[in-house]
Order: C-alpha cells, then structure tokens, then sequence
C-alpha cells in the first residue's frame, strides 16, 4: 500500500508534490484572458468585491502592502493610488505568466515608481518577519497546497498590528442558490473557458476548486491558528465569496 501524501487539485486527488506544476499549467493557461473571463464569470462583481477589499483594508499613505497571487495587478493598481510615493507595494504571484500580465497592464496604465514584482509561493514568502503593513490574497488561497502553512508564512511577515485580507470564494448561505450557483459553475463556467480561452478543463478545475476550499467558519479557524487575532468575516453576494479579515499582534 502507498504512502504517497495526496491532496485534492479540484475533485481529483493527486500527489502533494504535483499539485503546484497542476495550478501552475491552468494559470499559464488562462492568463492572457484572465481580466476577461474574471468580467464574464462575475458579470462584473468581481470589482465590487475587490472594491470592499480595498476599503476594509485600512490602507494609507506611506504603507507597504503585499498583494499575494496578485495576479493581473486589480488591488495592486488601487493600493498603488493610496500609499503613493512614500509607500510600497509589492505584487507578487507563484505563476511568471500571470505576473508578467499583471507586470504589463500595470506599466502600460503608468504605474511604475511604488511597485515591485516578485514571484513567490504563499508557504515560503521571501520576505523579512514584520515587513508588511497589509496583505492580501484574492481568489489565491485556494490554489496553495498547504494553506496553513501559506496562512502562517503571511502572518509571520506581516508588523505588529498589520492585517491580513483574505478574499476568496467560499460557501452560499442559502441553499436554494446554493444548487443555482452549483449549476452555473458546472455548466457555464466550462463552456465560458472554452469559448474564451479554447480550455473549459482549467475552469472546470477552478469551479471543483471552489468546492473543496475550506468554508467561511473553517477558514476563520485556520487564521486564528495561523496566529492572528479579531479575526472575522464579511459573506458578500450571498456567500458565493468571503473576505477574511485578521490582525497580528
């Protein structure tokens, strides 16, 4: 019998080893359409979300914040804005496609002097303890392998009385939506992906993704096991997504 440590990329179980080159190939994938599929698959309420996240956030001028599996830079362009010339932010993703998008969009806006791009996995950040003034992860926290592990390695880097922001898909509230919402994710999401990207398997991956992350209660335990303190949550659309907000002291 095998001792092989499995975990779960989507419905499918797969070696713990394997899964990070697994995400990695659907984030090569879609990253050229990502902003794209983000507006179709949310119809739009993807920037409402992130708006929230932003406010929440306390950024403030002269800050240094994190904007982890930043992705196409959405939080990175508006926490630039805000912490201006005397701040930093850091976008950072494990995926070199999704940066260099990200990277591209942001010098082709004109945003240049306040930001750096590194790539980084969540479980090991290369970052000095007590750098950060905010994190954030929007819709990253359920494509880590071990998400303790990248809970902890984000509170370590964080200064006393920084936040972290954890935006993320999680579980409706009601269950009549709930079997709605289970029917979309299953039907059009794939045959958006297709259309769009010529790849329905990546956002088939992305909505069993969505299933197997830890729910709003379970994940609020996490940080708090994590290290960090007041931690609460805020369901937005019905649950269909949370933001996770918690304080390190």
């Amino acid at each position: 019998m095998s001792n092989e440590k499995t975990t779960h990329f989507g419905f499918k179980n797969v070696p713990v080893e394997q899964k990070q080159k697994y995400v990695g190939e659907v984030f090569h994938s879609v990253a050229a359409k990502y902003d794209i599929m983000n507006d179709l698959m949310s119809m739009g309420i993807h920037r409402l979300w992130k708006r929230y996240t932003i406010e929440m956030s306390g950024a403030r001028p002269g800050q240094s914040i994190l904007d982890l599996a930043g992705g196409t830079g959405d939080l990175t362009m508006k926490f630039s804005r805000i912490v201006g010339d005397e701040g930093q932010v850091v976008l950072s993703d494990i995926n070199s496609s999704m940066l260099n998008v990200g990277r591209d969009k942001l010098l082709d806006h004109g945003y240049a002097g306040n930001i750096e791009y590194v790539q980084a996995n969540a479980e090991c950040l290369p970052f000095a303890d007590n750098t950060f003034d905010c994190i954030t992860i929007a819709f990253g926290l359920r494509n880590v392998t071990d998400k303790q592990k990248a809970l902890e390695s984000m509170t370590r880097v964080l200064k006393p009385g920084g936040r972290l922001m954890v935006l993320e898909f999680s579980k409706p509230t009601n269950p009549g939506f709930e079997k709605v919402y289970d029917r979309y994710s299953f039907s059009v999401l794939p045959m958006l992906g297709k259309l769009v990207t010529n790849d329905s398997e990546s956002y088939r991956y992305l909505a069993e993704s969505i299933r197997m992350h830890p729910d709003q209660k379970t994940l609020k335990h996490m940080m708090r096991k994590a290290g960090l303190d007041r931690v609460d949550y805020h369901n937005l659309t019905g649950g269909v997504v949370a933001l996770h907000r918690g304080f390190k002291y």
